[in-house]
């Protein structure tokens, strides 16, 4: 048995379904359900046993609590989290009660479990928490990538909350001893993804004939990972990472965004030629602040340890993603709320 936080949001579901499928052991999945929480994606294991679903908030101490002394799980593996960069802008206070007091709350819970645990299952026990490329900053052009030494330097409210509970997860494997891993990714792309980050929202902005808004010039640069590699890396940083120790997960696959919208509708292109050509509707709009340039990461650190690589490259994941958003319109249709298109008003509408 193991305990996710944020496993209804696009990284975690994709976590569970892939843990269940590959190593067929029981999950108690703990998600608040916001607006990115979707029990949709996970409908697969509706009636699964090995599937326990919870609603709740990870700054609840007395559920965190109630559910480790009830289920007894061997780790926790911490996805939940406040997540864009757009939404820390016009609302920082949400991500440090979720990044920064939710790993609090979360990590005193399982200070107390692990400290109680009897010697084979408290050496046993991992704190895996899963973070973002985004602490360490922004690169310029000829920058070597980010490795697990490079100095934070967060650029942005989410990316300084994401900081904090790095920090704060160090903290507790070096102060009290517990068994802490963090992994921190590059950006995910894949099947689930809330249509606020940029694939997704490229490719329903294109099924609907809408505008595909691009941040300032399109080259800012990331690095792009597919979520079924990220989960992998992750499953192998709890099988046979090191407490204490950090481990950067990345695709090896650097793109600047306009090179990312241009490759996706070249898919649209041809997966739906009757609504062709895409790229017409590219429209740049005025930047976001403090956008930064470029993120690479060096993953040499788990490949080498930890035995991790990952398998697909950008051109084959990006059209997996495209073709699962082409065969699941009822998904994209349900979560596209009010509330989503309030968002989208916000963030493009006055650009």
């Amino acid at each position: 048995m193991i305990l996710v936080t944020g496993g209804a949001g696009f990284i975690g579901a994709n976590f569970v379904l892939d843990w269940i499928a590959t190593e067929g052991a029981p999950v108690v999945n703990l998600d608040k359900l916001t607006y990115a929480g979707n029990l949709e994606n996970l409908a697969s294991l509706k009636d699964d046993a090995r599937h326990c679903f919870v609603k709740g908030d990870i700054n609840d101490r007395t559920l965190i609590a109630q559910l480790l002394s009830t289920h007894q799980p061997r780790a926790i593996v911490h996805f939940a989290a406040e997540s864009h960069v757009d939404r820390s802008i016009s609302g920082p206070g949400e991500f440090v009660q979720t990044n920064v007091v939710g790993t609090f709350s979360l990590l005193e819970e399982a200070r107390a479990y692990w400290s109680a645990l009897a010697a084979p299952a408290k050496a046993q026990f991992r704190f895996l928490h899963v973070s973002t490329d985004e602490v360490y900053g922004s690169l310029g052009p000829d920058d070597p990538a980010f490795s697990e030494t490079t100095p934070y330097a967060p650029n942005s409210p989410y990316a300084a909350s994401k900081a904090a509970s790095d920090h704060l997860v160090r903290a507790y494997h070096h102060t009290y001893g517990v068994p802490t891993i963090t992994t921190n990714c590059s950006n995910n792309y894949g099947p689930l993804q809330f249509p606020e980050k940029l694939i997704p929202l490229m490719i329903f902005n294109a099924l609907h004939g809408k505008p595909l808004p691009v941040y300032g010039d399109g080259l800012n640069v990331r690095d792009w990972l597919y979520v079924g590699d990220h989960c992998a890396g992750i499953r192998a940083a709890l099988r046979r990472g090191r407490p204490g120790e950090t481990y950067n997960i990345g695709g090896n696959s650097e793109k600047n965004n306009l090179d990312v919208v241009n490759t996706l509708c070249a898919v649209m292109d041809e997966l739906r030629p009757d609504t062709a050509p895409h790229a017409k509707l590219i429209q740049f709009v005025t930047d976001r602040p403090g956008h930064d340039r470029r993120y690479a990461i060096d993953a040499e650190k788990i490949r080498w340890e930890l035995g991790w690589a990952p398998a697909e490259n950008f051109a084959a994941g990006l059209r997996k993603t495209v073709r699962w958003y082409l065969d699941h319109p009822q998904w994209t249709e349900n979560i596209n709320s009010g509330a989503y298109r309030a968002w989208l008003d916000l963030n493009y509408g006055s650009r």
